[in-house]
């Protein structure tokens, strides 16, 4: 095995330009394919870790997915029956025995839930009315199923606690209505209840309409406003495995029957995008090391027509087919390990020069650093696949060479 490879390297330094010019073909191919897959990798990652952060990982709403059975259609199951002009009776819509559910979600490990009361209004100031969103919660709660408390600006998340008339806004909403900490506003619930609420904080998530109609106030206050006493239309879930929330909601659903979305099945279409830029993205950077192996070819076929003789006087010294082929299959192998030997710094480099880069999004006001990752998956992927291209790059003319017949070469033949 020495003697192989030593005779391979001896056909690489014997063209030492163009083994050169394919060896930079490889270090730049895995410094780019690194590069590139970190910068989508780490905003793939960023924008998850916003979307998860900033919504429930399971929500339990007070509906069903799909409509109830009507009593005539059970008693004739057969039949073909039609309904119609049936007014349904008027109820105080809620999640039913949701304090044994919030019970049983409590007792999972790593399942953190709370119940909330969502509901619309109007808050009216100084002349202006705005529609707004009501998120009834349990103060002590909301920091278990919610991030709100690191976007607070002005006040603070703890005020809420017994205070039943105190509200968190965004502040868009505060800059629209010209409002302030402490000030008191007016809101009307859509069944026309008024009822006045002291700010006792402002959040800003950067999410404008999230900012401008997401309101947080005390549970019994909301009940009262919206004349739902006792009663929640929704429980927020959070977990430490997100990514286990697709299973866990599709048990939850068929144990109590109300709709239960996980924030995979939410942002179905995000996610799907998200696979399709990665393919994208995997496709580019990959015909980049494509072109390289082509640079590996090239060489490799270019040493094997110029050592036809040298091939022949090995065969007729005793080395077999599998030898000639294995010389210049190790050519294409030290090409690849000196690729990834020096290309994955290259890359790591660059990544850490991307990490630097500070942008500020249009429409926006904060600075931020371009989201990279460091994840080793992209290495070992950027290495794997230089060494694969190298070695099919190489195999091809391994395999002519291999084939050659010394007879015929000796004598001058083809």
């Amino acid at each position: 095995m020495r003697l192989v490879v030593y005779i391979a390297l001896k056909h690489l330094l014997a063209r030492k330009r163009q083994s050169l010019v394919s060896l930079m073909g490889i270090i730049l191919g895995v410094a780019f394919f690194i590069a590139i897959s970190s910068i989508m990798q780490g905003s793939e990652q960023d924008f998850i870790k916003r979307l998860v952060d900033n919504t429930p990982h399971i929500s339990i709403s007070d509906e069903y997915r799909t409509p109830r059975i009507q009593p005539v259609e059970k008693l004739y199951p057969d039949s073909m029956v039609s309904v119609s002009n049936v007014k349904p009776l008027t109820e105080t819509r809620g999640i039913r025995g949701y304090e044994k559910i919030l019970s049983n979600l409590k007792s999972i490990d790593g399942v953190l839930a709370s119940s909330v009361l969502l509901g619309q209004g109007i808050i009216s100031y100084a002349g202006q009315e705005k529609s707004l969103t009501f998120n009834g919660m349990i103060p002590e709660e909301i920091d278990s199923v919610s991030t709100i408390r690191k976007y607070m600006i002005d006040g603070r998340l703890d005020n809420l606690y017994g205070n039943p008339d105190g509200i968190i806004i965004g502040n868009n909403l505060a800059k629209e209505l010209s409002l302030k900490l402490n000030n008191t506003i007016t809101v009307v619930s859509t069944s026309g209840n008024i009822k006045r609420f002291k700010i006792v904080g402002i959040f800003r998530t950067g999410r404008g309409n999230y900012d401008t109609t997401q309101t947080f106030a005390n549970l019994k206050s909301i009940q009262t406003l919206l004349n739902r006493p006792n009663r929640i239309n929704s429980i927020i879930i959070k977990m430490e495995k997100s990514g286990d929330a697709l299973e866990l909601a599709k048990e939850l659903e068929k144990k109590i029957g109300y709709k239960t979305e996980s924030w995979q099945e939410k942002s179905e279409d995000i996610m799907n995008a998200l696979l399709v830029r990665n393919i994208i993205m995997y496709s580019v950077v990959s015909a980049v090391l494509i072109v390289a192996a082509f640079g590996i070819y090239n060489v490799i076929s270019t040493v094997v027509m110029e050592k036809h003789r040298d091939i022949a006087i090995m065969k007729s010294m005793g080395f077999q087919s599998e030898d000639i082929r294995l010389i210049f299959l190790v050519q294409g192998f030290l090409l690849g390990i000196a690729g990834n030997v020096m290309g994955i710094p290259l890359g790591s480099l660059l990544i850490y020069g991307i990490s630097q880069v500070k942008l500020k999004p249009p429409g926006g006001t904060d600075i931020v650093n371009l989201p990279v990752s460091w994840g080793w998956e992209q290495f070992a992927i950027a290495a794997a696949f230089a060494m694969c291209a190298s070695i099919l790059a190489a195999y091809l003319p391994a395999r002519k060479g291999a084939q050659l017949m010394p007879v015929d070469v000796l004598r001058g033949g083809s």
